[in-house]
């Protein structure tokens, strides 16, 4: 795919992004602007906390660190029960070329090349 690409690929029903040729769950958009920014931070917050225990090698506060990452990646609905409510699968982290959206993300390719 275009590595000119500013955002990453979304499918076209708006549940995945693509990186690197893998599905990872979008945010639910249902989520307020408010919320979502709030739990953005939070997400980055943990997220350097991560980065600095690692630095420090603290195993302890990795892990707590950790453990915000998925409480603000499960609060965003990236991680947890789906926000969808027609009952498909979950198919995050699978390879697209392994999922229903295959002949679609294939199109896209062709259509950039």
């Amino acid at each position: 795919m275009g590595s000119s690409r500013s955002q990453p690929l979304k499918t076209p029903d708006g549940r995945y992004l693509v990186v690197k040729g893998r599905l990872w769950r979008s945010a639910n958009p249902d989520l307020s602007e408010p919320v979502y920014r709030e739990q953005v931070k939070h997400l980055m917050a943990a997220r350097r906390a991560v980065h600095q225990a690692q630095k420090s090698d603290n195993e302890n506060q990795e892990r707590d660190a950790r453990a915000k990452v998925d409480e603000a990646k499960r609060a965003l609905g990236e991680r947890g029960p789906v926000w969808w409510s027609d009952g498909a699968r979950d198919y995050t982290q699978h390879k697209i070329e392994n999922t229903p959206y295959a002949d679609w993300y294939r199109s896209i390719d062709a259509s950039e090349a």
